[in-house]
């Protein structure tokens, strides 16, 4: 069954290009209480048509917590700090995980 906290609770993916700009944009997220929290993978391999063209790059990978209410301001704030004219931003709902987690995620992010 979903507690409160995991009906709020969302993660968001955000794919860049590789090195340090993601951690960035992660600090700066936690530090506004957009997101309790970014984890970074450095290197994932991103294969996808771009104006008519294939590419096939290393990119880095950030996973962030926050709640569904914050995914718009989240997506701005990406937007304005990312160096991509079309950023990869997708949020996805949560089924279920640890309640204190959760909680704390909420309690984290602006405004709850």
């Amino acid at each position: 069954m979903r507690d409160n906290h995991t009906a709020e609770c969302v993660e968001v993916i955000v794919t860049g290009p590789p090195g340090e700009q993601l951690a960035g944009i992660a600090r700066t997220l936690v530090a506004e209480r957009i997101i309790a929290c970014g984890q970074i993978t450095p290197q994932v391999r991103s294969i996808f048509r771009w104006e008519g063209q294939v590419n096939d790059e290393a990119e880095s990978r950030a996973h962030l917590h926050t709640v569904a209410r914050l995914v718009p301001e989240l997506t701005r704030r990406v937007r304005e700090l990312h160096p991509y004219d079309v950023p990869c931003i997708i949020a996805m709902p949560l089924i279920g995980g640890d309640p204190g987690y959760l909680a704390w995620v909420a309690a984290e992010t602006t405004g709850s």
